[in-house]
């Protein structure tokens, strides 16, 4: 079964060579093969043959490349061979060719040899599945649990999945890089940051519970940023009426990942993981709205020092607060009207389970269904 996605990549090679980032098992070679059949060639990396080719000799990549009549080129796995961009350069010049190069790390293209393509190539992301792509066939309770990397969610046994995903890639094949030099404290990195997804970085507290010095965790937070496996979201620290904290929030890329690493055998929906994982579902959402619809907006969150929070802010037009409850009240608004106070932003949203939406002025309780529909519709952001 395949799923239609979001992301179009035709629009996209209309206009530039492209890094398709994302990572492993969101479906970027199912996606080349749905939407790039014809007039294009196909390089894979993951081919052993062509590995060792092109590994020994990069100037081979041109040979390797059809006729002047494909003039889009698909390289998969890029970061694999980093020399490549050079050739990649001087194809985009000298043929005028287009490239979509593919990748699950930007750890190794980021070593002094990405930016020889500035301005040539620009960058998207693949995510898992968003609520769109799945919508008649979305359940909320097995999203939360398993995920939407592809195999997962669209598997009979979504739980042996995740076991294999994390231990052959996120364990084996970060070790097998050289990525790291112990697997076991890693191990309990990984187990750790889990079962403090959502939250804000205590880089001393994660050292003491891994064992680990702090400089070893802040290399194992951007180990897993630059493998695509987790990312940050900075605070918003323009606030003149409350000094805001300075710390970011990390979140894995994915709910099933989260778990397996945890240890969550059930998720129980009055359970405080339930609610970091609805919150976390809503995070990839507007992440993925944002960079699919190629928008400019930063993604923050807001806690002021005494404690005052809001989960997400949208550029500087909409804050949004999630809750995993089924019924909304006016406590559920606190965050959000101090935020008001600060004069800034235009929409102050409670995403929560609660069927009844509801709106009063600046104010608004939504249904995340509704939410994300109107998210989707680009209710909340000006056209950037």
């Amino acid at each position: 079964m395949e799923i239609a996605r979001n992301l179009n990549l035709l629009d996209l090679l209309q206009k530039k060579s492209f890094f398709l980032f994302g990572p492993r098992a969101t479906g970027k070679s199912t996606l080349i093969r749905q939407q790039l059949q014809t007039g294009v060639t196909v390089i894979d990396l993951l081919d052993s043959r062509v590995y060792l080719k092109l590994l020994d000799s990069p100037h081979e990549l041109e040979a390797i490349i059809s006729a002047d009549r494909d003039k889009i080129v698909v390289i998969d796995e890029i970061q694999r061979i980093p020399e490549l961009l050079n050739e990649v350069h001087r194809l985009i010049e000298n043929r005028k060719l287009t490239f979509l190069l593919t990748g699950s790390s930007a750890r190794k293209l980021r070593r002094g040899y990405a930016n020889l393509l500035a301005g040539r190539v620009w960058e998207a992301r693949l995510f898992p599945f968003i609520y769109l792509e799945i919508a008649d066939d979305f359940n909320l309770d097995r999203f939360l649990r398993y995920g939407g990397l592809p195999a997962v969610y669209l598997s009979d046994y979504p739980e042996e999945e995740l076991n294999a995903y994390v231990n052959t890639y996120l364990k084996e094949e970060i070790m097998a890089e050289g990525l790291i030099r112990k697997l076991p404290p890693f191990s309990r990195f990984l187990k750790t940051m889990a079962l403090s997804n959502t939250e804000i970085i205590n880089f001393t507290k994660l050292a003491n519970d891994c064992q680990v010095p702090p400089s070893t965790v802040t290399e194992y937070v951007a180990l897993l940023e630059d493998t695509l496996v987790g990312f940050l979201i900075q605070p918003w620290k323009e606030s003149k009426k409350r000094k805001a904290i300075s710390t970011a929030k990390f979140y894995f890329f994915d709910p099933g990942i989260t778990h397996m690493l945890s240890g969550t055998r059930v998720l129980d929906r009055n359970s405080n993981i339930f609610g970091k994982s609805f919150e976390q579902f809503i995070a990839m959402e507007i992440r993925a709205y944002l960079s699919y619809r190629r928008k400019r907006d930063e993604l923050r969150f807001w806690r002021s020092r005494h404690g005052h929070e809001v989960d997400f802010l949208i550029g500087l037009e909409t804050a949004v607060e999630v809750k995993a409850s089924q019924k909304i009240t006016d406590r559920d608004f606190k965050g959000l009207k101090i935020l008001a106070e600060e004069n800034v932003f235009k929409n102050y949203i409670v995403v929560s389970q609660d069927e009844l939406n509801t709106r009063k002025n600046n104010f608004q309780a939504l249904h995340w269904r509704k939410f994300l529909h109107e998210l989707w519709h680009d209710s909340f952001t000006e056209n950037t």
